[in-house]
């Protein structure tokens, strides 16, 4: 017989939905599990009350028609729930307690979804693993000794180790996809704006959206539909980006689909961080994109080459040193709204430190120019990419990486060191372009290895679409249940 915990999002929602099974006892089977399982660290709180609160008021329901009814998931620790710790991994705000509940969090209770507790993540979400001060390191499952990727390392290390169908994680560099692709998993970054809880729209530099983490493609593409709020009552933000009119407009059904033939191209020609990285791509990342290829071509789809814009020119944006430093001063003027007075931050970690005090040289101007230059480079970039119905490139350079890969008390030497490891990633938030991780490839020591789809805007079904083709040919998600089973 099948545990619950091998049950994938939508298996489970179907025999909740039957009543084969109760939101209680899926809670129930998860927490004894996160209590004895977890190994690596994936969770930092849980709230066994509050769970079966959820659980019991989602059995005794009669309407069972929400999006996500009685599943479990659980919060991100960078997104507040009234009443919950709210530290964001961070020493300055050790003992917080959050007042307000966020949206991305809101948006799922009225999906129907039964909240566990809170998985781990960086100071701030700052970083490409996931490793904090107050909780650790967080590790790639059944590999102590190596991280499980970031931000949303701990979203993925649950999923990985059936702690959770699916999570909701955030990305703001690469946060979604970079743990999916170290854990075995499937990531997806919607389009900037399609999530109206958190799409980038409204925040500074727009870089950071809210995502799903699931072990299959249909399953994240339904938590992102609950993301993106198909439920009753639930209204749009007004600039959220609406998805284009077919079918029903679910991505779960272009997902369960999993149809089309399309124009894939490889990504050549180097990466936007050349100019100030020594950016070196694993063998075992040319492999897992090789295997996509073939793969692909199997399928019948169309397979070429593109290759990016010019990343470091000024993009007639003079004083602005191209891709690296436009990205590395959004990301500081996001860190900027961080209201730590100077005297209080000796309590941050080194790259925490290091990102908001550089934030205080940036000017009103120089952050204009990085959005300017940013906007020209999205544009040219969409140029780019437009005869092409997505764009395939490794989801890491390397391999996952040791505990002590990153050099954490030198915070502009951890920085580096991330964008060695993962240089495909911050501009498709740059541009604000949807992205499919998914683990296609195992190298012959057993880590899984990912590679990264990158759509046109507002055109997640296609990746989802292509995602599924590729998950029937390459068996990830019996591999990562067979890593569960004693």
């Amino acid at each position: 017989m099948t545990a619950i915990h091998e049950l994938g999002a939508l298996e489970l929602w179907r025999l909740l939905h039957a009543r084969e099974l109760s939101a209680v006892q899926v809670a129930e089977h998860l927490l004894e599990r996160i209590e004895r399982v977890d190994d690596a660290h994936a969770f930092v709180h849980v709230d066994a009350e509050l769970a079966l609160d959820r659980a019991r008021a989602a059995d005794a329901a009669d309407d069972r028609t929400a999006i996500i009814h009685g599943l479990p998931f659980a919060d991100k620790d960078l997104t507040a729930r009234a009443g919950q710790p709210a530290a964001m991994a961070s020493r300055w705000l050790e003992g917080a307690v959050a007042e307000q509940t966020h949206p991305v969090a809101r948006v799922l209770d009225a999906g129907g979804g039964v909240v566990l507790g809170r998985t781990a993540a960086p100071e701030f979400g700052f970083a490409g693993y996931t490793r904090s001060a107050v909780h650790g390191a967080t590790t790639l499952p059944g590999h102590p000794e190596l991280h499980a990727g970031g931000s949303s390392g701990g979203a993925a290390a649950a999923v990985a180790q059936g702690l959770l169908p699916f999570a909701p994680g955030s990305d703001g560099g690469g946060s979604i996809r970079i743990p999916a692709a170290t854990c075995g998993l499937v990531g997806l970054k919607p389009t900037r704006g399609r999530i109206p809880a958190q799409g980038g729209v409204g925040v500074v530099g727009g870089l950071v959206t809210a995502g799903a983490i699931a072990r299959s493609v249909i399953d994240a593409a339904l938590l992102t539909d609950a993301l993106i709020g198909r439920v009753n009552g639930v209204t749009p933000h007004p600039l959220t980006l609406r998805s284009p009119e077919r079918d029903d407009g679910s991505l779960l059904a272009a997902a369960m689909r999993g149809q089309g033939r399309f124009r894939v191209a490889v990504l050549t020609g180097g990466t936007p961080w050349d100019s100030v990285a020594d950016i070196r791509i694993d063998p075992e990342a040319t492999a897992a994109v090789d295997a996509t290829i073939a793969a692909l071509e199997a399928f019948g789809h169309e397979v070429g080459e593109v290759a990016l814009p010019e990343a470091a020119g000024d993009l007639g944006v003079p004083g602005v040193a191209g891709y690296p430093g436009a990205f590395t001063d959004l990301w500081r003027g996001g860190a900027a709204t961080i209201p730590i007075p100077r005297d209080e931050r000796h309590l941050l970690e080194p790259l925490a430190r290091w990102i908001i005090e550089t934030s205080d040289d940036l000017t009103a101007a120089g952050l204009a120019r990085a959005q300017l230059w940013a906007t020209e480079y999205e544009r040219r970039v969409l140029a780019a990419f437009r005869p092409w119905d997505a764009v395939l490139t490794p989801a890491t350079a390397l391999t996952p990486r040791p505990l002590d890969w990153y050099p954490v008390d030198d915070g502009e030497a951890d920085f580096h060191h991330q964008v060695l490891h993962t240089p495909h990633t911050s501009f498709v938030n740059l541009t604000g372009l949807p992205a499919l991780a998914l683990p296609v490839h195992r190298t012959d020591a057993g880590l899984p290895m990912g590679v990264q789809l990158i759509g046109r805007p507002g055109e997640e079904a296609t990746l989802l679409a292509i995602g599924r083709q590729l998950e029937r040919r390459i068996p990830w998600t019996q591999r990562v249940v067979d890593r569960m089973r004693p």
